[in-house]
């Protein structure tokens, strides 16, 4: 058997009160579940507002049973049509297919993601521009068969960017391509490490928001069928 885990972490621009990147999962109609990862365009309340609007449209088709490809093209066009071209967010969709044993990413994002096994890291890079701005926008669709110790990383552009101000690089190709699957570490500790590391380029105070989606697929060797999810945030005081 395998486990599935996905572990996310998200933190905003500094000194901006809401992150214009928005998260939403949804459980799929056949069998396995789907995370869509919007990046409004700019920062705070008008970014998230964008987010908003295109990860509710997403997760209302996925939930319709949509596929992924076409609930993709379906937001963008929504999107260019509302705000005649004037706005762009980019948008991945992370989706597992249960009955097809594989991992499907959709992906209208410049940056790439990446995938690594046992035989290595792969960078998926082909190019690929945000929804919103041009009439005949598709996304780039990447099919991964699910098997054991394979990662897959999402992330937004406040990831990719860190440091830059500073001069400095987060360098994903070098940290990534050192990866030990074997060691079967945790979504959630691959993307706390993501975070932290881009979060302290940037000196603790993030020029971007800045999100992290990872993906892993581990052996189990229980037959425990028991799903959990945690969710944790901070609250401000009043």
């Amino acid at each position: 058997m395998l486990e599935l885990q996905v572990g996310v972490a998200k933190v905003g621009k500094y000194a901006t009160p809401e992150s214009g990147d928005t998260l939403e999962m949804i459980e799929r109609p056949h069998g396995g579940f789907s995370f869509v990862l919007a990046d409004g365009q700019g920062s705070g309340r008008g970014a998230k507002t964008l987010s908003n609007l295109v990860t509710t449209r997403a997760i209302s088709m996925l939930k319709d049973g949509a596929r992924d490809g076409a609930v993709a093209r379906a937001v963008h066009d929504y999107l260019y049509a509302y705000r005649h071209g004037q706005v762009s967010a980019t948008l991945n969709i992370l989706s597992v297919d249960l009955s097809a044993r594989s991992v499907l990413v959709s992906r209208n994002n410049p940056c790439p993601f990446y995938v690594i096994d046992e035989q290595g890291m792969t960078t998926y890079n082909e190019p690929s521009t945000p929804i919103g701005l041009y009439s005949m926008t598709k996304p780039v669709i990447t099919k991964i068969t699910l098997r054991p110790y394979v990662y897959v990383v999402v992330f937004t552009d406040g990831i990719l960017h860190a440091g830059r101000r500073y001069n400095e690089s987060i360098e994903l190709d070098n940290y990534l391509g050192n990866f030990n699957v074997r060691q079967g570490r945790t979504a959630q500790e691959v993307t706390d490490d993501l975070l932290g590391r881009a979060v302290e380029l940037d000196q603790n105070r993030p020029n971007d928001d800045m999100s992290v989606i990872v993906m892993a697929a581990l052996p189990m060797e229980s037959e425990n069928k028991v799903r959990r999810m945690t969710v944790c945030f901070p609250v401000e005081r009043a």
